[in-house]
């Protein structure tokens, strides 16, 4: 209830923050967009044994300080390190080293058919977040980030945090390589719903009944590089690891404690 208060609270200073900022800035830039597609291969699910391929189409979109994009073109337009995720996002507060930032998406939860072991489990319903989001630059090419994430419906999707260190440590006109390190935890709504079994579904999911806490939820790492070859043509790729921890660690559901990601994509932008 506090982070929900907490994002509610962000949403009514918004209009307030950036009346202020915008008496300071000058006139608005013109708009910045990005288009691509990306071939992606991760588990089904996190801690699932099994392996999906997708095909995925992205795109961002940034008007002043407004944004909207997928995940993958947030952070390929520029401003993926500021935390702000997907979907439509905007600052409440930007200085040279401190960005503070609200986001809202669509989750689409996760339905009970998406992967065999979860046949039989509640469906966990499409809601609503909202994210409120921090960046702190550390030096030039550090970044501190943080972020709270809350279902905003009340459809079960709970709460969830993460924190992380992002570093670009080469950088040329023809090639920049970054990585992160970071974890994210969660409340007991949102374990108990990706990570619980209730008694109700022991017959039809054939796993012995948990209900989990809040805790941590995994520790994650990656890598990755952007590589232009033309005025607005570049390809990009990204490799990652991480290992689930504490409630998420010891769920019935889970096959897998290590999972690893791969990514590898083309995509223009203005």
């Amino acid at each position: 209830m506090k982070a929900a208060s907490l994002l509610l609270l962000a949403c009514a200073a918004a209009p307030l923050a950036q009346a202020q900022q915008q008496e300071q800035e000058p006139e608005s830039q013109p708009a910045r967009y990005l288009i691509g597609v990306s071939v992606s291969s991760r588990p089904e699910y996190d801690g699932a044994a099994s392996r999906q391929t997708r095909l995925n189409a992205l795109w961002a979109l940034q008007v002043g300080r407004w944004r909207l994009s997928t995940s993958g073109g947030s952070a390929l337009l520029g401003f993926g390190r500021e935390s702000a995720g997907p979907g439509a996002s905007t600052q409440l507060i930007e200085t040279a080293r401190l960005r503070l930032g609200l986001a809202l998406r669509v989750d689409n939860g996760r339905s009970s058919n998406d992967a065999s072991t979860t046949r039989g489990l509640p469906d966990v319903k499409r809601t609503l977040r909202a994210r409120l989001y921090a960046n702190y630059s550390l030096a030039p090419d550090l970044n501190l980030g943080a972020a709270l994430s809350q279902d905003l419906l009340g459809h079960q999707g709970g709460l969830n945090a993460d924190v992380n260190l992002g570093w670009r440590f080469y950088r040329s006109p023809t090639l920049e390589w970054t990585s992160g390190i970071g974890f994210s935890a969660a409340d007991a709504q949102n374990m108990r719903s990706y990570f619980g079994v209730p008694e109700r579904a022991m017959a039809a999911s054939g796993r012995p009944a948990y209900v989990p806490g809040s805790g941590l939820r995994d520790l994650h790492a990656g890598v990755g590089f952007t590589r232009p070859f033309a005025r607005h043509w570049f390809v990009f790729g990204s490799a990652g690891a991480s290992r689930l921890l504490g409630p998420a660690a010891a769920s019935p559901l889970v096959e897998k404690r290590d999972g690893s990601y791969a990514a590898i994509g083309l995509a223009w932008r203005n």
